[in-house]
């Protein structure tokens, strides 16, 4: 028990992702409405950049500019790349995000409903209208 303490003490950022990503995966799917199922996704998004950031910082180091002056040694630097992830990440997350909402105020005009089961529906209604002329 002690060292399942001490695990989640020095490491409570990975277990913050890990529980932010399983609260976001329940939500996408459970929830029936659309939004709520993006906002699940959004979370897990969320997670990821954590465990990404996470997993790129390190105690005592500094961000990679070298000033004027002083000796750019690799080993006083943290790596850039989780971050450039993260940034690449988040902008690719906001257009995935406006585009799925673009489509679902589409679906809410053409079926009045966020619900995915009764677009479902009237979806398949509308295919079986379209064979049956």
């Amino acid at each position: 028990m002690t060292n399942m303490l001490r695990f989640l003490t020095e490491n409570h950022y990975e277990a913050g992702a890990i529980i932010l990503f399983g609260i976001g995966f329940l939500n996408l799917l459970l929830q029936d409405n659309l939004i709520k199922k993006f906002i699940g996704l959004n979370i897990m998004d969320t997670a990821v950049y954590l465990f990404l950031v996470s997993q790129g910082y390190i105690a005592g180091h500094t961000a990679p500019i070298a000033t004027v002056g002083q000796k750019a040694l690799a080993s006083k630097f943290i790596n850039p790349i989780p971050s450039g992830l993260v940034l690449t990440g988040i902008v690719v997350s906001v257009s995935v995000t406006a585009f799925s909402l673009a489509l679902v105020q589409r679906l809410y005009k053409k079926y009045g409903t966020l619900s995915l089961d009764k677009v479902l529906v009237l979806l398949k209604e509308d295919k079986e209208d379209e064979s049956n002329p």
